[in-house]
Formats: C-alpha cells, sequence, structure tokens
C-alpha cells in the first residue's frame, strides 16, 4: 500500500480548523459502561461529523508535540459501526494504551495506522 501524504495533510488541516473538546479525561469512566477508564484523554473535533453522528474522535497524548502521530480504524460489532480516531500528541505508550482499547473487547477491534 502507498504512503499518501496528502491524506495527513488533509487531516492536519481539519485538526487545525477545529476546536480540540476533551469531554472524557483520562482517569475518567465511560458514562454507559462504569468498567471502562480512559487511560487518555478522549474527545472530539467541535463541529465535524462522524459515522455515529458526533464529532470526529480524537485522542490526545502528552507529548509536547501535539501533531498528528496515527488513527485507530475501528470496527464496533455492537453499535454495528465503524469510525477513524486521531491520535494527537500521543506516546509509544498512549498508542498502545489506545490499541488495547479497542481491541480487548470481542465487540470491537481496530488497526492502528501510523504516520511515517
Amino acid at each position: 500500500m502507498e504512503y499518501n501524504e496528502e491524506f495527513w495533510n488533509a487531516l492536519d488541516n481539519l485538526v487545525q480548523q477545529s476546536k480540540v473538546v476533551i469531554d472524557r479525561p483520562k482517569g475518567t469512566v465511560h458514562p454507559k459502561y462504569p468498567d471502562f477508564l480512559y487511560r487518555v484523554d478522549y474527545g472530539y473535533l467541535k463541529d465535524t461529523t462522524s459515522m455515529d453522528g458526533g464529532g470526529i474522535d480524537v485522542w490526545r497524548g502528552t507529548d509536547e508535540e501535539q501533531k498528528i502521530d496515527a488513527i485507530m480504524c475501528i470496527v464496533d460489532l455492537t453499535k454495528k459501526d465503524s469510525e477513524i480516531k486521531i491520535l494527537i500528541g500521543c506516546t509509544e505508550e498512549e498508542k498502545e494504551k489506545i490499541y488495547h482499547t479497542h481491541n480487548d473487547s470481542p465487540n470491537m477491534k481496530g488497526i492502528l495506522i501510523r504516520r511515517l
């Protein structure tokens, strides 16, 4: 598969033109699933639209350079949908946590696509 710099540039533009809203900070639990703990800040891009009708989801890490590192492409069998999640400023440890967040359940699977 070919690496597409224009894809990453388009994501950069989208994030730069949007406000990142962190509505589920690290350490909080999911509003519907009390056993689900957010281990990295999670939110969305304001005034954008994703497959679930909400804003495009983002994971925001603690790396000083807050650039787009990767995306997670996920399939959720419970909701019967798929989405991408944009990773912004995530350390390798945070990427690992995010990857497991989307793969430790039998009903959700995801792949991590790193930016080169």
